[in-house]
């Protein structure tokens, strides 16, 4: 049985070293060979130039594949994978594409795990535990009104004036802000064409408290069913979004104002010329520390009055290991190709494990990865 590691980008070398070192079986594979040397040549020799046909012809029944590469990228692997009787595993949202894999995925006994990086991926794990405590906690009662929230972010540990910093190229971010959201805030659905038009405050349970700004991304009402949450339960809000510093929409103004303006083809050539010239001005120096903050909290109320009140609370930054978001990101994904190879995970097509064993697992080696990790009662204060 081989691993496939396809991409050894930023996000990918803890997990992939992790594995190696673990003395798995592994096989690098890399656009650039030499890019890949630079990661793990002082682990492996087995590194070779990635095409999707090398790929295909070098799996074997058993064996498992993980893309690291980009999301459009992965439905191809995972089909390889199914021709050749492989599993497959990728720290990316399940595409419509990849989930009508699941039925073949389920007849040849193979997995397809996704969504197993920081977010998608530790966010689920805290989400399921959440709900799993709720429903077994004394004050549950399905007629109860809850809140959800959940909230990552990557932010410089050392603020700057424009309040973030880019681990990679802008372009990805600066897209996103072009991207609609649907959230349910106040029992009501909130669609949301432009971020800047629903940021708000969010006070994060740290050791020292700190507040943030937060806005709705993508669209929350999937993950309902996702985190198991029952159809008839009352559900006054339910948002999946992302952090930022404070400071960030005010310096971050003359941005949104922009982007708002650009249409077409040329519209896309100033995107990309803005992307060049923050790269330029707000990348991360060598050695400089990065910071990941994720917060999930799930909130119980009867009567007007807080019954059940629980939160995950996360803070890493990078130090003498790496980033962390490189960590963040690569580790889980190990973990989950560990848990594919034990037979921890069923056949099909799969985000996060909801299983309570496999989430106190993972947990546990995640907690390593982080400066702080907590699950806070805020009713125990």
């Amino acid at each position: 049985m081989t691993i496939h590691w396809c991409g050894t980008g930023l996000s990918s070398v803890p997990g992939l070293r992790r594995l190696i070192e673990g003395g798995q079986k592994v096989v690098v594979w890399n656009r650039t060979v030499e890019k890949a040397r630079e990661a793990v040549g002082d682990l492996t020799q087995d590194i070779r130039p990635y095409s999707l046909e090398a790929l295909t012809a070098a799996l074997e029944p058993g064996d498992l594949a993980i893309s690291m590469l980009p999301a459009d990228q992965h439905v191809g692997i995972a089909k390889a994978c199914l021709s050749r009787g492989a599993h497959f595993v990728s720290s990316s949202y399940i595409a419509p594409e990849m989930r009508a894999l699941d039925g073949e995925f389920r007849e040849k006994g193979l997995c397809s795990v996704n969504e197993v990086g920081l977010d998608p991926g530790i966010d689920h794990l805290m989400a399921h535990d959440l709900v799993a405590r709720y429903r077994a906690a004394a004050a549950y009662d399905a007629k109860n009104v809850l809140s959800f929230t959940s909230y990552c972010g990557g932010v410089p540990k050392i603020p700057n004036a424009f309040r973030y910093k880019f681990s990679w190229s802008p372009l990805g971010v600066l897209k996103a802000l072009r991207s609609p959201s649907r959230s349910l805030r106040n029992f009501s659905e909130l669609r949301v064409n432009r971020p800047w038009d629903a940021i708000t405050a969010y006070d994060a349970p740290l050791p020292t408290p700190e507040s943030f700004e937060v806005y709705p991304n993508r669209d929350s009402y999937p993950f309902m069913a996702d985190y198991r949450f029952d159809p008839d339960w009352q559900v006054r809000d339910f948002v999946r979004g992302t952090i930022r510093l404070n400071g960030w929409a005010e310096a971050w103004g003359p941005v949104f104002r922009e982007i708002e303006t650009l249409e077409g083809p040329a519209g896309d050539a100033r995107l990309a010329e803005m992307a060049a010239q923050f790269w330029a001005e707000n990348s991360y120096d060598e050695g400089e520390p990065d910071r990941v903050v994720l917060f999930v909290a799930l909130k119980a109320e009867r009567d007007g009055r807080v019954v059940w009140h629980e939160e995950w609370a996360m803070d890493a930054w990078g130090d003498a290991r790496g980033t962390a978001m490189a960590r963040l990101v690569s580790v889980p994904v190990s973990m989950a190709v560990e848990s594919v190879l034990a037979r921890e995970i069923p056949a099909g097509v799969h985000a996060a494990p909801h299983d309570p064993r496999l989430i106190d697992a993972w947990m546990g080696q995640i907690r390593g990865l982080a400066q702080y990790l907590e699950r806070v009662d805020h009713l125990a204060k």
